[in-house]
């Protein structure tokens, strides 16, 4: 019996599993349903994304969902009183290290996404790869249409993927977009059947394992680079901002 590591079972929102050959899928989901994403989630993919990363173990990395989702919603009650400073630190320091520690994950990633992805989709266009099944959609959430500034990464990680004009568009008036939109925009790779795009993301890793591991872990860094670049300058600055939106939403319920 292969005896796993710790980190596999530190994190409730994400299934950790890993093949005889490295492959390790990372699954979000709570209890084998879809997440509904918490402040808890975000406080522990900082450490999860930081120790997957660090384990070389690791040959490819396969971020997914669970229960015919991969991210469909969010608890905002969880996160706490946002007009506290020290909430909001939190959150902002949080927000910075996860997207740092999934970009410094130094072998490829692929994004199996089915259903919905309407919460941190950044995640999955950190990824190399994406390949999403046909009713797949995309959207945003939290941010324009629940009151707050999207300066979390989510706008780095569209505009990257899909150009400045459409993220902006799509974040200013957040609705789904299907897969066909989400690949004629550049940000899918392959539209697969509805449930096969974790077994067709598998069959990618295969293929990527076939080149020696070396050449993996630096096209990976290679690849990653101007992202990170651009999550230095604009991401830290982003959530300072989202902070400040986030305190007046919160002063302005109270009023209410």
């Amino acid at each position: 019996m292969t005896v796993q590591p710790d980190y596999f079972s530190a994190t409730k929102s994400l299934t950790l599993t890993r093949d005889a050959d490295g492959v390790l899928t990372a699954s979000f989901q709570r209890n084998g349903q879809p997440l509904t994403f918490t402040a808890q989630d975000h406080s522990e993919l900082v450490e999860a994304f930081y120790r997957i990363g660090q384990d070389h173990a690791n040959t490819v990395v396969i971020l997914t969902g669970s229960g015919g989702d991969f991210i469909p919603g969010i608890d905002f009650s969880s996160f706490g009183d946002v007009t506290n400073p020290a909430v909001l630190s939190r959150i902002h320091d949080e927000g910075v290290q996860i997207l740092e520690n999934l970009l410094n994950i130094r072998v490829p990633i692929i994004a199996a996404v089915e259903g919905r992805l309407y919460v941190h989709s950044e995640y999955a266009l950190f990824a190399n790869v994406v390949v999403a099944a046909a009713t797949a959609s995309f959207n945003d959430i939290p941010h324009f249409a629940g009151g707050l500034a999207p300066g979390d990464g989510i706008f780095t990680a569209w505009s990257y993927r899909a150009g400045s004009g459409r993220a902006e568009a799509f974040l200013l008036d957040p609705k789904p977009i299907d897969a066909k939109t989400a690949h004629d925009w550049g940000v899918v790779a392959e539209i697969v059947p509805d449930g096969t795009s974790l077994a067709r993301a598998r069959e990618l890793a295969r293929m990527y394992l076939k080149a020696p591991e070396l050449t993996r872990r630096a096209t990976r860094i290679h690849f990653t680079q101007p992202l990170k670049e651009r999550i230095v300058r604009e991401v830290g600055y982003g959530l300072a901002l989202e902070s400040l939106s986030a305190l007046d939403l919160g002063r302005s319920m109270r009023a209410r």
